[in-house]
């Protein structure tokens, strides 16, 4: 099991203040691709103090250490996730907005042959697909 985002800030060396493991919190209890708009309405959910200013320094700061992920769906909002999540890929619903993740062994072993074919040994990779539902025909 990968250690909590705490965990991992303090190991870095990283100040923790309460407000930044209140956002910590926030990240590692989130199922989903918040922004940062999103992470400060949590947050202020549990510390109402805190400000949108330290939700976006306290982003910056835990993207620079390399403890979160940033993520761009074509929307036009920086979303985030745990760096150290299980790996996973992306297929965004253009018409929803919709983030679904998923996993296909099929995919993962094509882009090892791909990077072997071309004389490389992949070391990691981003996957987005984009698209809209499929109509199903009225019966």
């Amino acid at each position: 099991m990968t250690k909590d985002i705490i965990a991992r800030c303090e190991a870095k060396g990283l100040r923790m203040t309460d407000q930044r493991r209140v956002v910590a919190r926030v990240i590692g209890a989130a199922d989903d691709h918040p922004d940062v708009e999103e992470l400060f309405a949590r947050a202020a959910a549990i510390d109402p103090k805190i400000s949108i200013a330290t939700v976006y320094r306290t982003v910056k700061l835990f993207e620079e250490s390399g403890i979160l992920e940033r993520l761009e769906f074509g929307d036009g909002r920086a979303r985030y996730e745990d760096a150290e999540r299980d790996h996973h890929d992306h297929l965004i619903d253009m018409q929803s907005g919709e983030v679904i993740e998923f996993v296909d062994p099929e995919i993962e072993e094509l882009q090892e042959r791909i990077a072997t074919r071309l004389g490389y040994r992949l070391k990691g990779h981003r996957l987005e697909l984009y698209g809209v539902p499929i109509k199903k025909p009225a019966s």
